[in-house]
């Protein structure tokens, strides 16, 4: 019942022509610029979850150079061949997603005959074969994916995408029909593109004494993103100087996949940006959103007189005030812990504490410190006081209802090998998605009592 753990490749990307062995021109193409492999990896199809990966051809051991790619081959706004241009436009090019230069350069390279990395490309996935639920009709997308979050990120991503696209994407391009044909303007391809960008991109992070500037442009880095993605990965991605390394964290036995890591991802948002899960169990970093709202929600349904709901409010605006809550925001709760315990514990203590108790935390200008009796992990929400865990109780069973299924239905369906069989793609990587959210939830709700 194992679902894909990433995304499909398929031969032949937009933009490239017809290379009959893809990856003998990649790895001769990694050669001219210096991407030096080690001989104990190799680029494959077989032996892989999913499309193309990197598989052990000898046994390796941790802290192992898997491969170094040089910066000058990285693909990025600095190093393409209009990066002038992006550099002396960039005030006109800014945008909340910070993605746009990026994007200019891979719609003027993918397009350009003579691109250096063109070998690079016979690698990408065809980008009309993308699985990200923003390529999925609306209907199927909100039918298989209602309650999780997905659905309301999806709508987002779609109205930032047009914005950008019509506002400053296309008059660059119509500014400039030198280097971009009509037929990269298109709003199709810069979805497309958007979609890779997302699943495909690395972003180096800040070195410490950088924490208050902007992050990082994200950056294409070839044989970087040939690797797959699991939670208990065997390979990170090193940041130096002159080059990016991919190391060995981990034994790797010979024959067996190298895995890279994105991150911590839960499973929705695996499917959101790269369009694929990790099946259950295996994500050891799935998790399960409480949206704060519904918290409040939950505690202005406890509350029959006019004055508790107005109470209720005031208490809301001062942790909107704390910047504990967000009208938008979501407690996020893992396998093992709560991720924003801070922020759970600190709104189920200011909305449940007695009405004298609040009186005295505005006067004094919140709480000096943190009592232990207040600190909220999971093994000891049975040990929370009864307000704070009906409170709590309420909100996991307000957010059950978000979804159109229950546990056992999809319980039943995972144990089923020939009903989950019948299913397609899509249905199967929702199913693990919802499936991973509502065991979280229950379990919490049973800790409630």
């Amino acid at each position: 019942m194992a679902t894909q753990a990433k995304r499909r490749r398929v031969n032949r990307p937009v933009g490239c022509g017809d290379d009959a062995d893809p990856v003998a021109g990649f790895l001769s193409w990694c050669r001219r610029v210096g991407l030096e492999l080690s001989p104990k990896v190799a680029v494959s199809r077989r032996g892989t979850v999913a499309g193309y990966g990197m598989v052990a051809r000898e046994s390796v051991q941790p802290g192992e150079l898997l491969f170094a790619v040089p910066r000058a081959a990285l693909l990025s706004q600095y190093t393409c061949s209009i990066s002038g241009l992006l550099e002396r436009e960039r005030g006109a090019l800014q945008s909340p997603s910070g993605w746009v230069p990026l994007l200019l350069a891979l719609l003027h390279e993918l397009q350009a005959p003579s691109s250096r990395w063109s070998p690079y490309f016979a690698l990408w996935p065809e980008l009309g074969r993308l699985e990200h639920p923003m390529f999925w009709p609306e209907e199927e997308r909100r039918r298989l994916l209602q309650g999780t979050g997905v659905p309301e990120a999806v709508e987002k991503d779609l109205a930032n995408i047009r914005s950008e696209y019509c506002t400053i994407v296309l008059p660059f391009m119509e500014a400039h029909p030198d280097l971009f044909s009509p037929r990269v303007r298109s709003l199709e391809l810069y979805h497309q593109l958007v979609a890779l960008v997302m699943a495909y991109s690395f972003q180096e992070p800040l070195e410490e004494e950088e924490d208050e500037k902007e992050p990082n442009p994200p950056l294409m880095v070839p044989a970087a993103d040939i690797l797959n993605h699991i939670a208990n990965h065997n390979a990170n991605l090193e940041y130096s100087p002159n080059c990016l390394r991919m190391v060995a964290t981990q034994p790797i036995l010979k024959g067996r996949e190298i895995f890279n890591t994105y991150g911590q991802m839960a499973n929705w948002q695996l499917i959101h940006m790269y369009g694929f899960v990790e099946p259950y169990p295996d994500n050891t970093d799935d998790t399960a959103d409480i949206q704060m709202v519904t918290v409040r929600e939950a505690a202005l349904q406890g509350s029959q007189a006019e004055a508790e709901r107005q109470q209720l409010w005031e208490r809301w605006d001062y942790l909107c005030q704390l910047e504990m809550v967000g009208e938008e925001g979501a407690f996020v709760i893992g396998r093992e812990e709560v991720l924003t315990e801070e922020e759970l514990a600190a709104t189920l203590k200011v909305l449940c504490m007695p009405a004298e108790e609040f009186r005295e935390l505005k006067d004094q200008d919140g709480w000096d410190d943190e009592r232990e009796e207040d600190s909220l992990t999971i093994t000891n929400i049975p040990q929370l006081k009864e307000s704070w865990r009906r409170l709590l109780r309420d909100s996991v069973l307000l957010t059950l209802q978000t979804y159109a299924t229950d546990l056992k239905t999809e319980q039943e369906l995972l144990g089923n090998e020939e009903a989950y069989a019948t299913l397609s793609r899509r249905e199967q990587q929702a199913l693990q998605v919802r499936y991973g959210q509502k065991v979280i939830l229950h379990r919490l709700l049973a800790q409630t009592g």
